[in-house]
């Protein structure tokens, strides 16, 4: 057996008929939504109003530069909001049909459990950088937390392999991809654009790819949330019967889609797991990196989890409301952002080929910065947070961007697949052992915002307050 064939081997257990993960992500967010009594649910006003205090930050902390709740937000939604939630739910709902869109909400209020325990975990268990920043992830808790090194750096190679090369790669084929056919300009030179501006980002470092990521990702996605609201005005006497056969299909309900029921189930929890990230233990990083207001790890899991929302319960409805009210047919998965072009240039004419192309190009882009943020965040691990280590990391990081602009990317996709599905696998096990940290300091959260009058000074973590597992950094959570 060749390595092509091990890689295809994996995949198939990890994603294709085995549905390891599958299993494995519906577990971890069964599993805290009952341990955290349903906090997406039961909490989810409060989760809007931690979003009034985040623009801010906490600069009580020792000299630290930590970055705001907000910022960090909007770096995880860069990664988060990519393809997939352009093609990723136009290949669910033309391999599962409509009903594929209620298990993709379903999947996301069960993902957004998960996304608050692991971003919690990353915001307690963060270190300080030589840079005064903030660095953390899997890696990190998994080695504080549970004192398992081995398993933090099989964590982190994936990471890099995943998040650091592949991905970004992968998504500069996209926009090379895009542009070419709606613009006809080669890919060689999209590539070299597209180098040369993330490189311009990426070089400022974390500050500045938390600047670029709190400007372009609320933009993007307003305008995105705008369009889809006129399309379904456009056609507003069609939602009811839409949102009727998406119900019904999702149950198969009808005569015609009884058989489609196994099929809406799989596919829209596969591209809700795909999109929102929730348990893949990438947001994590995101998450670490703030000084949130009020300064509790607990605020920060509030933050992300209100990503998972936004990116599968509003950006990827807003996608399949536009192509389900759109009169076109569905040809297969590798038809995915065809069918979403199509749609739109049904409802807006032609010039909606120019919309989505420039759509595709920002949602890409923000993933192709956002995963060096990630990947980089771990070069302080292996104690690589050096001149001599970025430079080298960085180097590698543009010249996988260059090459995957206009390279055939079958293998590499293989490889990222496996890479994300161990880094899935490896988090959720961590995460679930530390189920009892997590807990302990959701119930100090909520304890203190009882207190009568208040303030952040009051809500903020001390290490002392809760019996924690493992060791946290020295000088961060301390009085």
């Amino acid at each position: 057996m060749n390595f092509e064939q091990i890689v295809s081997s994996i995949n198939n257990v990890l994603w294709g008929e085995g549905q390891v993960l599958i299993y494995v992500l519906l577990f971890a967010g069964f599993w805290f939504s009952y341990k955290l009594k349903l906090i997406q649910i039961l909490n989810f006003r409060h989760m809007f109003s931690v979003i009034t205090k985040s623009g801010k930050k906490d600069d009580n902390s020792n000299g630290n530069s930590g970055i705001s709740s907000l910022q960090a937000l909007f770096i995880g939604l860069s990664a988060r909001v990519g393809t997939g939630n352009l093609a990723g739910v136009a290949v669910a709902i033309s391999l599962g049909g409509s009903g594929a869109i209620f298990w993709m909400w379903v999947i996301a209020l069960l993902g957004m459990a998960t996304g608050f325990a692991e971003s919690v975990l990353g915001q307690l268990y963060k270190v300080s950088d030589d840079h005064k920043e903030y660095r953390g992830g899997p890696a990190y808790y998994i080695q504080k937390g549970l004192n398992q090194r081995w398993l933090a750096i099989l964590f982190s190679l994936c990471l890099f392999l995943g998040y650091g090369f592949s991905f970004s790669a992968m998504q500069a084929n996209t926009i090379a991809d895009s542009l070419n056919h709606a613009f006809d300009i080669p890919s060689l030179y999209s590539g070299m654009v597209i180098t040369i501006l993330a490189g311009a980002i990426v070089l400022g470092g974390l500050k500045r790819i938390a600047r670029f990521a709190e400007l372009i990702v609320p933009f993007m996605g307003i305008a995105f949330i705008l369009i889809a609201i006129v399309i379904t005005l456009m056609n507003i006497s069609a939602v009811p019967a839409m949102l009727f056969d998406i119900i019904t299909s999702a149950f198969g309900l009808q005569e015609a889609g009884a058989g489609m029921l196994g099929a809406a189930i799989k596919n829209g929890i596969q591209r809700g797991l795909y999109s929102n990230e929730a348990g893949a233990g990438s947001v994590p990083h995101a998450a670490a990196s703030a000084r949130p207001v009020p300064n509790h790890p607990v605020t920060q899991g509030y933050v992300q989890m209100l990503g998972v929302f936004l990116d599968t319960m509003v950006l990827c409805t807003c996608t399949a409301f536009i192509i389900l009210l759109a009169d076109i047919n569905f040809t297969g998965e590798m038809e995915g952002i065809r069918v979403t072009q199509s749609a739109i240039t049904h409802h807006l004419g032609e010039n909606g080929v120019y919309f989505v192309s420039a759509a595709i190009s920002l949602f890409a882009f923000t993933s192709v910065v956002a995963n060096y943020a990630y990947a980089e965040s771990n070069l302080h691990f292996f104690k690589l947070d050096n001149k001599i280590g970025r430079t080298l990391y960085t180097t590698m990081y543009l010249a996988m961007v260059l090459w995957g602009s206009s390279a055939s990317l079958k293998q590499v996709w293989s490889m990222a697949d496996v890479a994300l599905g161990l880094m899935t696998l490896v988090n959720v096990i961590a995460i679930v052992q530390l189920t009892p940290t997590i807990v302990a300091l959701t119930k100090d959260y909520n304890n203190k915002r009882k207190i009568v009058n208040v303030t952040d000074e009051d809500m903020a973590f001390k290490a002392e307050d809760i019996q924690l597992q493992g060791k946290v950094e020295p000088g961060i959570w301390q009085k």
